[in-house]
């Protein structure tokens, strides 16, 4: 425990990501101050916002410096503690990045209970769950009988939006790419409806799930997804926007219907209500009310979740690559050390 392994941006991509946009660099395991732990970190999860943060375009967030670790959250074994209320072998959450070990402040960490898995923390009972918590409990608003769209649907965030509208009493339209996914939809996840984006009739298909129109679209995607679903929104329809990944990579400005002006026309003739938003911003309000909803429909199967492990920190690049291509199925994490048993 000498040595701490890290990868850092290389270089601002042009387009999609290559594993030469990233580097490994190998420095002495830091040291601990008053009111700090050392943290060797077990779980780094992976999330298309990463795509963003290598671009030093304006955006919510800074950019990750050419030269420096990428971010990403993480949960960590205290392994050495000068803090109050964290003892060795306690696990934590934290924003340490892509990396083997790191020292974080005591207020900058959050305690993880024993009684649940400690990747969870990273998915259905972390960021991504608690953004579709507060993207639905703030602008969705599913309400019983109610039709709700979702694309990217296996992820962690698409399955947890398409479950809690099921728990609200809406009906729950899934996208997904391959006939594995979306039987998993349906299967697994207990939607009802599930639809192949690959599908040449994909547009028809859409329209056939939803014959009384979209009242919730819940937009992580754009591009084509969101060309099929405008003509479909109905009156008033909702739509939380948290990401679009489907132009991370982009170049170029998006072509067709989802440009601007016949954007905000549909927005104007059918009084839709269009917020983008970032799930830190309703932390305060919402987080412990979702921690206690979330972990009652887990325990009672209410909510399911699915992750996509991948061992080891060099698998790290390569694997984030992938979840840009839609590779993965479940949420994407990868196991930088075992944990104790």
């Amino acid at each position: 425990m000498t040595e701490n392994t890290r990868i850092v941006l290389a270089s601002r991509p042009h387009g999609a990501p290559t594993t030469g946009d990233f580097r490994f660099e190998t420095d002495p395991v830091p040291s601990p101050a008053e009111g700090q732990v050392l943290l060797r970190i077990r779980y780094l999860s992976l999330d298309p916002y990463m795509r963003g943060r290598m671009s030093d375009a304006p955006s919510y967030a800074e950019p990750v410096p050419v030269g420096g670790t990428m971010v990403g959250a993480t949960v960590g074994e205290v392994i050495e503690s000068k803090a109050a209320g964290l003892d060795v072998g306690d696990h934590v959450l934290s924003y340490s990045g892509w990396q083997q070990y790191a020292v974080e402040d005591a207020r900058g960490v959050r305690k993880l209970d024993a009684d649940t898995p400690l990747s969870t923390a990273l998915g259905v009972l972390g960021m991504p769950g608690f953004t579709a918590y507060a993207g639905l409990e703030k602008i969705g608003k599913p309400r019983p009988g109610e039709t709700l769209v979702v694309a990217a649907a296996t992820g962690p965030v698409g399955a947890t939006v398409g479950q809690i509208a099921k728990a609200r009493g809406a009906r729950a339209v899934g996208i997904a790419g391959g006939p594995r996914k979306t039987a998993a939809l349906l299967d697994e996840f207990g939607f009802d409806a599930a639809i192949d984006h690959r599908a040449p009739d994909f547009a028809e298909q859409l329209r056939e799930a939803c014959p009384d129109g979209i009242d919730v679209y819940f937009e992580n995607v754009g591009g084509a997804v969101l060309r099929a679903v405008l003509p479909l929104l109905n009156e008033f329809a909702r739509i939380p926007v948290c990401g679009l990944v489907a132009q991370y990579n982009a170049t170029s400005a998006p072509e067709g219907p989802d440009r601007l002006p016949g954007f905000v026309n549909q927005v104007l003739v059918k009084s839709l209500t269009v917020r983008g938003f970032i799930q830190r911003e309703f932390v305060d309000e919402l987080y412990p009310q979702f921690l206690a909803e979330m972990r009652a429909w887990v325990r009672d199967g209410t909510v399911r979740y699915r992750e996509h492990v991948v061992d080891g920190l060099t698998s790290a690049p390569e694997a984030f690559i992938g979840l840009l291509e839609g590779t993965n199925f479940g949420k994407l994490v990868v196991e930088v050390g075992a944990a104790r048993s």
